[in-house]
């Protein structure tokens, strides 16, 4: 959610002038930590995030190196546990044409090596200054939302392809997608033929739409009817499960709590969505699930005075 901050075309002006600006700087997550950062804990944590299900443990700060005193975010696990995506930036205040220069806010990965996770590593998605987020990770492909020069609109959706070590042949989306369409935050199920997105409706709210793969690309968004989607809320940043059994989202908390919660609407016997069940409160969002049914998902640090500190990525064990 830290990555989806709106942006201008003055972005796309400073892009410009980076470009014949020289080098960006290369330094790791901890070099470009701001002096004065502090890592929040659950022991200060002024709203931890609140868990209303007995399917799960209470959710804890995802273990070994993943996060640090600056903002993890956009977390995507992929459904063997084996590898973890997420999106850094060091300081949630730092504007996004400071975030293009700083040479560490983009997409990041860690490998599960006998249950522990490896130091993370930036994925590199671009020979010129890009803003890299959102990832979901289908095989070797990886989809990612993108702001950078030659996009269709401000943030455009782009793929690339794990071989010989690296992630390459990084293309756009095409307009279908990122013009036509103007897909937000997606998931595809695991046969392809199903894409579960974000997206504006007319009146401005956020609301889940599904596609469909076709011949020529894919079908026009259909906004998920009443009750995933409704009139009072927003709903963003879908999940569906390996056996599509379950659509998991982000919204605002309909409990009363502060900030986003995470929502799971499971599949009734007609094939419908049935009601969304509030799961996680408390600024949390963006879940994703391995097929162990662990959940992960993106808690935000706020304080009493509604200031948001930093970012973790927190995991709720199933039982």
């Amino acid at each position: 959610m830290v990555y989806k901050r709106v942006f201008t075309l003055f972005f796309c002006v400073v892009l410009l002038l980076v470009l014949f600006s020289g080098c960006v700087n290369e330094k790791t997550r901890y070099e470009a930590l701001p002096d004065d950062a502090v890592k929040v804990t659950p022991e200060n944590d002024v709203f931890p995030p609140v868990l209303h299900s007995r399917e799960w443990m209470q959710p804890v700060p995802m273990s070994g190196p993943i996060n640090t005193a600056g903002a993890e975010d956009s977390p995507f696990v992929t459904p063997d546990g084996s590898r973890f995506f997420f999106f850094f930036t060091p300081d949630v205040d730092v504007p996004p044409e400071e975030q293009l220069m700083d040479g560490v806010t983009g997409i990041w990965w860690s490998k599960n090596v006998d249950g522990v996770w490896s130091e993370p590593e930036r994925v590199v998605l671009s020979r010129l200054p890009a803003l890299d987020g959102a990832p979901f990770v289908q095989g070797n492909i990886l989809w990612f939302a993108s702001a950078r020069v030659g996009n269709y609109g401000d943030i455009d959706f782009y793929t690339a392809e794990y071989r010989n070590g690296g992630w390459r042949d990084w293309e756009n989306a095409g307009k279908q997608l990122n013009q036509d369409y103007d897909v937000g935050e997606l998931h595809i199920t695991g046969d392809g033929g199903t894409m579960y997105c974000g997206k504006t409706s007319e009146n401005g709210s956020k609301d889940l739409w599904v596609l469909h793969k076709t011949s020529e690309g894919w079908s026009e968004p259909v906004k998920l009817p009443f009750p995933v989607n409704t009139d009072e809320y927003d709903e963003d940043q879908p999940f569906v499960t390996v056996d599509e059994r379950e659509l998991w989202f982000t919204g605002e908390s309909r409990l009363g709590y502060p900030g986003p919660a995470v929502f799971r609407c499971n599949k009734t016997q007609d094939g419908s969505w049935g009601e969304p069940e509030e799961v996680l409160s408390n600024f949390a969002g963006e879940p994703t699930l391995d097929e162990q049914g662990n959940l992960y998902f993106v808690h935000h640090f706020f304080t009493a005075d509604m200031k948001m500190v930093e970012a973790d990525i927190y995991v709720a064990y199933n039982v």
